[in-house]
C-alpha cells in the first residue's frame, strides 16, 4: 500500500449509488461509475468520476466494486455478463443492495464460483448521511474484504463488520428497520395524545429524548442478558404490572380521539404472554410469544 486512496467502481446511480460515489470523490477515492442511464453520471463526471461505457468496463477499472441498484435481480441482470466472461475473478464485490439474507447468501455462493470475494452490506442511513463518520454501514461476509478495503468503505460512514455470514447485515438491516418504525409509529402516538391538549410535538420530543436516551436505553441493556440466558426476573416491572398501566394510555387516547391500534395491540400481545404464564416475568418475556408467532400460519 502506497497511502493514496485505492480506485473504486460504483456500480448504480440512483440516489443511494449518486451519494456513494460522491462519499468516495470526496476522500480522494478514484472513482468509477456505471449507470444505466448514462445521464445519471453526468454531475459525478463533473466532479472528477470516470464515467464507463458498459458494466464490463466499470469492474475491470477497479479492485473494489460497489454496487447498490434497486434489487438482487437488477444486479444479476448487470453482473452476469461480466462474470460470464471472467471479468469478476480476484475483485471485492460490496453488494449494498436491499434484500434479504437468504438473497445475500445466494449471491455470496455465486460471486465465489465466479472468482470474486464477497461483502454484503446494509447501509443504515440515507442518502444525505452518507459521508457522515457517524452513520453505521453494517457488513457482513468476507472479513478479508472488510479489512483489505476498510479505508474506502469509512469513507462512506462508519463501517460495523458481523460477521462472517453473508446473510447477516441484511438480517440486522430488517432487525433495525422494524425498531426504528415501531418507534416512529410510537412517538408519533404519543405526540398525537400530547398535542391534543396544547402540548407542542417540540416540547414533547425534548422529553421523550431524555427518556428514550436513559431509561428506556437502560432497560434494553438490562433485558438483553435476559434475552439471551432465556430467564426474565421480574424485579423491575412485570408483565401483568404493564397491562394495567398501558389501560391508563388506551382510556387517556381514547377520550382524545387518538386511533388505538397500536396500543392494543401492544396489550394483546402482553396478554398473550402473561396466558402463556409470564404474568410474573419481565417485559423481555414477551420474546417468547413472539418466537412462538413465527412457527403459526
Amino acid at each position: 500500500m502506497n497511502g493514496r486512496p485505492a480506485p473504486v467502481t460504483v456500480i448504480g446511480l440512483g440516489l443511494m449509488g449518486s451519494a456513494l460515489a460522491g462519499a468516495l470523490l470526496d476522500r480522494g477515492h478514484p472513482t468509477t461509475v456505471w449507470n444505466r442511464t448514462p445521464r445519471k453520471a453526468k454531475p459525478l463526471a463533473d466532479r472528477g468520476a470516470r464515467v464507463a461505457a458498459t458494466p464490463q468496463d466499470a469492474v475491470a477499472a477497479s479492485g473494489l466494486v460497489l454496487a447498490c441498484v434497486l434489487d438482487y435481480d437488477a444486479l444479476r441482470t448487470v453482473l452476469d455478463p461480466v462474470a460470464e466472461a471472467g471479468g469478476l475473478a480476484g475483485k471485492s464485490l460490496v453488494n449494498l443492495t436491499s434484500g434479504a439474507p437468504e438473497q445475500a447468501v445466494e449471491l455470496a455462493a455465486w460471486a465465489a464460483s465466479h472468482g470474486a470475494d464477497y461483502l454484503d452490506g446494509g447501509i443504515m442511513t440515507t442518502p444525505p448521511g452518507v459521508g457522515d463518520p457517524r452513520m453505521m454501514f453494517l457488513y457482513s461476509g468476507s472479513e478479508a474484504v472488510f479489512e483489505t478495503h476498510r479505508p474506502a468503505l469509512a469513507a462512506l460512514g462508519d463501517p460495523l463488520f458481523l460477521g462472517a455470514e453473508p446473510g447477516l447485515a441484511s438480517l440486522y438491516d430488517s432487525a433495525l428497520l422494524g425498531l426504528m418504525w415501531a418507534t416512529f409509529t410510537g412517538w408519533l402516538h404519543g405526540t398525537a395524545l400530547v398535542t391534543s391538549d396544547g402540548t407542542t410535538a417540540t416540547d414533547f420530543t425534548r422529553v421523550a429524548l431524555r427518556w428514550l436516551n436513559g431509561a428506556v436505553s437502560g432497560f434494553l441493556t438490562t433485558y438483553a442478558p435476559q434475552v439471551d440466558a432465556g430467564h426474565h426476573p421480574g424485579d423491575d416491572a412485570t408483565i401483568d404490572v404493564q397491562i394495567a398501566a398501558i389501560d391508563h394510555l388506551i382510556h387517556a387516547a381514547h377520550a382524545r380521539g387518538i386511533d388505538n391500534s397500536l396500543p392494543h395491540l401492544l396489550k394483546s400481545t402482553m396478554e398473550r404472554a402473561s396466558a402463556a404464564g409470564h404474568g410474573s416475568d419481565s417485559y423481555a418475556s414477551v420474546i417468547e410469544v413472539l418466537r412462538d408467532g413465527a412457527t403459526r400460519p
